[in-house]
């Protein structure tokens, strides 16, 4: 039996095994067709919609004044507001939509085989590294089958509708192969060009990955590849993921026979998936249907049976596979080729650029801090804790001058955590600077630094933190800083945990980075760990910075010392009368917040706002001295300002959790300041909130 004969014998195989899945999935598709009918577009689970908004927003992928538009002008629960961004992606594509698209089909070939001194087209396969292509088990059983078939790349037509002369390549199964048969993918190596060079040097290729959020129910799919062995073919629109399985997942899009091997994409241009099947209509027996209605036999041909619905294997089950795989040195080797994301190899070729990928290229994996006015990552807090002796002679913040702003108001920062060993000058100079970056695009007059009130109590929370902060003893260094206290680790877990929660961390999420890090068999270190690798994987601030934020956090709520230290400092410093414009960020909305219960007597209204708060975290919210929930009455207005990648502000929009608070403001702050206070204040909203204030 030939190549071509098997293979259509194994499609009929595959379609069958596939429809049975869609009938044994029937009742979670209705499910989410009901949704959808009413009205919900994404009808997938929290966890899913918010793992996927992450993405796009950590990869740029949706324009951020759009993402900010559509959730910005009422309070949203979280999966609205994921619901609106996901809408925002699919009806609005980039200009970079159709050549991000034409640059992956270059990496999408025509598979056909060499029989009875004929050429047969038998499927599609598609580039994953320079030199590995991979398509279906069905399209290339085993080594031998893929010896005897060519693939043949640009084999479509030009701008002009004209045919293309194609590049014929041929296989090198010697070099790699590899296949499953329930999975029913096959990899393999493709041999040089005629110039020696790697295919993919010439068409580039896709990087795929193992990562969650690529997709979620009712996004748009598209396929590439060469229905029927005709020339090159794209479906895109009028399709959708309409179910996920554990393994694959159905969608609806328009395919033919010869799409197998075919790549799935999302409107990013991320392989998704592997085209393997259609799924055919059957029969109570099980026995695929004609669009008559007539059994299906193999004479009919593929092109009567009434296929209602196509499934591809999940893109990241393939790779988990992968991973399984009992492979040589040799065989390890090339797969480094497919990219870090891929979980298959440490690290990519050092000669692959860029130019040379085919698909979206990943972020850039950095360590990053966050901006210096704001709380500071671990070059700055190396530095050390603040001696004892520093603490008591730095002062304890800087005064305003007095009548600035007329109408006995005055302005008052309050900053975050790591502030330590810094002049408090300095830090006002920079706030006021953001500030005044946001006040001129909002065409408000601009404030001298000296007319704003800096208390300071980095140091006083850095001395009282010295002698209650431990650090995990299997690795003696400060990448898993933990509270002293039990109380306070305890604290630490719980806040941690929820926050990890709220940004959907899949179960096992992070699991193994403990030891990678050298963290050892400590379980509360290893499942801080996991929860501060996945919030450090949605946003573009390391682990190691989340951990000291939310650790300071724990203790101060934890610690009635270093709260009696921490608020006693700061009202050393504040007015005494009057009215305050009130602006506090990270962990000073907490302390601010506790400030607002002591306020002198004679301050009248506060008018407050808040930017990277942790405020909407149960876990911080029920320590508050006032019980949170609503804010003091001192409180005549309030402002929220949060960015979706600032991992601290995970709590945020805070308007469902505090009834009569504030007014919530989702902004976009630069990725790797998504913490920063001058990022904040810079915005022209937040700035005008501000500056209306000061200038009644």
């Amino acid at each position: 039996m030939g190549l071509t004969d098997r293979s259509r014998d194994e499609r009929v195989r595959q379609a069958a095994a596939a429809a049975a899945r869609y009938g044994e999935s029937g009742e979670e598709r209705r499910e989410a067709e009901r949704r959808q009918s009413a009205g919900i577009g994404f009808p997938d689970s929290p966890e899913a919609l918010a793992t996927r908004t992450a993405r796009l927003l950590e990869r740029q992928a949706v324009p951020a004044a759009m993402m900010v538009e559509a959730i910005r002008s009422e309070p949203l629960a979280a999966p609205d507001a994921f619901e609106r961004i996901l809408g925002v992606s699919k009806e609005l594509q980039a200009w970079s939509f159709l050549p991000r698209g034409a640059r992956v089909a270059r990496t999408v070939a025509r598979i056909s085989a060499r029989e009875n001194g004929r050429e047969l087209p038998v499927g599609t396969g598609f580039l994953v590294s320079p030199r590995l292509m991979m398509t279906n088990h069905h399209v290339l059983p085993d080594a031998d089958a893929a010896r005897g078939c060519f693939a043949e790349f640009d084999a479509q037509v030009t701008v002009d509708n004209t045919p293309q002369a194609p590049l014929r390549l041929e296989f090198h199964p010697d070099a790699f192969f590899v296949a499953d048969k329930r999975l029913d993918y096959a990899l393999v190596a493709v041999s040089p060009g005629p110039d020696g060079k790697p295919p993919g040097e010439t068409f580039g290729w896709n990087r795929l990955s193992a990562q969650l959020g690529k997709l979620v129910i009712g996004e748009p799919v598209n396929v590439i590849g060469h229905p029927m062995g005709r020339l090159k073919e794209i479906a895109v629109r009028d399709n959708a993921l309409q179910v996920r399985l554990d393994d694959f997942i159905h969608y609806r899009t328009d395919t033919e026979p010869g799409n197998s091997g075919s790549p799935v994409f999302n409107d990013q241009w991320e392989v998704v998936a592997l085209h393997h099947s259609g799924v055919p209509r059957t029969d109570d027996q099980g026995r695929l249907l004609r669009r008559d209605g007539q059994i299906w036999k193999p004479g009919d041909g593929e092109d009567a049976v009434d296929w209602v619905s196509n499934e591809g294997a999940r893109i990241s089950v393939v790779l988990t596979h992968l991973a399984s795989l009992p492979l040589t040195p040799a065989q390890r080797e090339l797969l480094t080729g497919m990219g870090p994301e891929t979980g298959l190899a440490g690290v990519q070729p050092a000669d692959a650029t860029a130019d040379a990928l085919a698909g979206p290229v990943p972020a850039t994996a950095e360590v990053t801090g966050v901006s210096s006015a704001g709380d500071s990552g671990p070059a700055a807090a190396l530095t050390g804790r603040a001696s004892a002796e520093a603490a008591v002679k730095r002062p304890r913040g800087v005064r305003a001058r007095d009548g600035a702003f007329g109408g006995g108001r005055h302005l008052v920062f309050l900053h975050g955590r790591a502030q330590q060993g810094k002049d408090p000058e300095a830090l006002r100079r920079e706030w006021a600077a953001g500030l005044n970056m946001g006040l001129v695009r909002a065409g408000l007059p601009t404030v001298a630094p000296a007319d704003v009130c800096f208390p300071f109590y980095g140091d006083r929370l850095a001395h009282a933190l010295d002698a209650r902060e431990s650090v995990s003893p299997s690795a003696g260094t400060p990448e898993a800083p933990l509270p002293g206290s039990p109380g306070a680790r305890a604290v630490y877990e719980e806040i941690l945990g929820e926050a990890a929660a709220r940004w959907y961390a899949p179960p096992g999420a992070g699991e193994g980075v403990e030891t990678a890090e050298g963290l050892g068999p400590d379980p509360l270190v290893a499942a801080v760990w996991r929860g501060l690798g996945w919030l450090a994987a949605r946003s573009d601030i390391d682990t190691w910075t989340i951990s000291r934020i939310f650790g300071d956090v724990a203790a101060y709520l934890d610690d009635r010392d270093i709260r009696e230290e921490v608020l006693s400092c700061v009202l050393e410093t504040v007015p005494r009368e009057g009215e305050w414009v009130f602006v506090t960020h990270s962990l000073g909305t907490v302390v601010g917040m506790d400030l607002l219960t002591r306020l002198p007597a004679g301050v009248r209204v506060v008018h407050l706002t808040t930017a990277g708060s942790p405020l909407g975290m149960d876990s911080v919210r029920r320590r508050l001295l006032s019980g949170g929930q609503r804010p003091p009455g001192q409180v005549a207005g309030w402002l929220n300002a949060w960015c979706p990648t600032d991992p601290v502000a995970i709590g945020c929009p805070l308007g469902d959790d505090w009834p009569d608070g504030p007014a919530d403001l989702a902004v976009v702050n630069a990725r790797d300041r998504a913490h920063g206070i001058a990022e904040y204040l810079a915005h022209a909203e937040v700035a005008r909130s501000i500056g209306d204030r000061l200038t009644v």
